[in-house]
């Protein structure tokens, strides 16, 4: 991981609150709470939005995904070389793989996800020197707010999931 200077440090916590924005908005939805924003070189918005796999029924339906989507649209090409990805969760194998072939150059993300994340936690994708691209990446940018709507979205859950098996049991 490389070290961002202060004014690129300014810039990644702004742009994480923007994709942490579109998380709440993904877990207003009952969709898992992450979201992600892309930014062209100049530091241009590109992209940004939420989870969307369950209401759109979409396994790839995650918001690295949706955002790659949509930034490749508005630039009119697959490939963002120079383009940086700010999202609230460290990527999982499938995204990590996707901003590989998109040419991303920079990730900056949130919370690390020890059960599946793609670039450094369990994978090292886009940075193991085994592929034909690497990306530079920046962790734990607003970590703790991050993981807090993770936590908060699946506590919320659990509880909800409990609540509908007591009532069950009761009746």
């Amino acid at each position: 991981m490389e070290a961002p200077c202060a004014a690129e440090q300014k810039q990644d916590r702004s742009l994480m609150r923007l994709a942490l924005a579109y998380a709440a908005q993904a877990a207003a939805l009952d969709e898992v709470p992450v979201g992600a924003v892309i930014v062209s070189p100049e530091g241009r918005l590109l992209a940004g939005t939420g989870n969307c796999c369950i209401a759109a029924n979409d396994p790839t339906g995650h918001a690295e995904i949706r955002a790659l989507r949509a930034a490749a649209e508005k630039v009119g090409n697959y490939r963002l070389p120079g383009s940086t990805l700010y999202v609230t969760l460290e990527p999982c194998p499938m995204c990590a793989s996707a901003l590989l072939l998109a040419r991303v150059s920079r990730i900056v993300f949130g919370a690390a996800d020890p059960k599946s994340g793609g670039i450094q936690s369990v994978y090292r994708i886009g940075g193991d020197g085994c592929l034909n691209h690497r990306f530079s990446v920046t962790g734990g940018v607003r970590a703790e707010e991050c993981g807090g709507i993770l936590r908060e979205f699946f506590r919320r859950r659990r509880k909800k999931n409990r609540d509908a098996i007591f009532s069950l049991l009761k009746n």
